[in-house]
């Protein structure tokens, strides 16, 4: 009996002088102030202090930016160099065009008002392109005509077409005029890529670098001209132009003209018609 309380009694202050020693340790290694007036930018190594870390575990610690992705932060780094995300002010107003009468992009930026600091969210993105097309010179002479887009569609529709009425305008013997353009794809939105309407899934099947097949049939030939808008007649092949698809406003691009012929021999999915 006397043993077993002397056990207890000596098992009782070998746990209570090792609180006591963790206890000093603690208070002895800077606990209350490790990264206290030394916080610092980026990964530095000579950053460091002596301590506790956060993660557990006593022996050198840090409390530089790097330190909570490396795991070796010292205990009171949350204190001591709270993270600060990055602060940007509202965007600016699109610039204008590089030039008129040319497609072109037009730029908006925004300002840094507060570095990221401590491992904080790092910045955003602060400038912005988009494209875009002056239709004025700048001497205010119209020259939208040169770039009008080509709405297409899926060549499938041309079937459906066939089957309506066709213009009166057009007489029968005149129905199977027309004539195909090559295009080569020069860039197109991501929307095109996110279609999957049943009635306009081929949109997905357009690519950058892909030559494509444009046919112009009526009634999308004007009976003047016996063109279609934006077919990129006397164009040379190092001149960029639009284009748009029908169904989806969104679902745009630019190319640049191959060659006209008489019939279009591209396959099914980069065969389009002019509407």
């Amino acid at each position: 009996m006397g043993s077993t309380v002397m056990g207890s009694t000596v098992m009782g202050g070998s746990a209570l002088s090792g609180a006591l020693w963790l206890g000093l340790l603690w208070a002895g290694s800077g606990a209350g102030g490790s990264c206290s007036g030394k916080c610092c930018q980026g990964r530095d190594a000579s950053c460091v202090g002596e301590g506790w870390r956060e993660g557990g575990g006593y022996g050198t610690c840090y409390c530089d930016g790097g330190c909570r992705r490396a795991g070796d932060c010292c205990h009171d780094h949350s204190q001591a160099c709270p993270a600060l995300p990055c602060v940007v002010g509202e965007w600016s107003h699109w610039s204008g065009c590089a030039e008129q009468c040319h497609p072109g992009l037009r730029i908006r930026r925004r300002y840094v008002q507060q570095e990221p600091k401590n491992g904080g969210e790092p910045c955003p993105a602060l400038e912005e392109k988009a494209g875009c097309l002056e239709y004025l010179t700048y001497q205010g002479e119209d020259c939208g005509h040169e770039h009008v887009p080509a709405f297409i569609t899926t060549s499938e529709y041309s079937k459906e077409r066939k089957r309506r009425a066709v213009s009166s305008l057009w007489p029968s013997d005149k129905e199977a005029a027309g004539y195909c353009v090559e295009f080569r794809t020069e860039s197109l939105s991501h929307h095109c890529a996110l279609e999957n309407r049943p009635y306009a899934r081929w949109m997905q099947y357009l690519r950058e670098g892909h030559t494509v097949c444009v046919a112009c049939q009526p009634p999308a030939m004007n009976t003047d001209t016996h063109r279609c808008a934006g077919d990129g007649h006397n164009a040379d092949g190092g001149k960029i132009l639009h284009w748009e698809a029908v169904g989806n406003s969104q679902c745009q691009g630019t190319w640049k003209k191959i060659r006209q012929l008489e019939h279009c021999s591209c396959p099914l999915v980069h065969s389009f018609i002019f509407t």
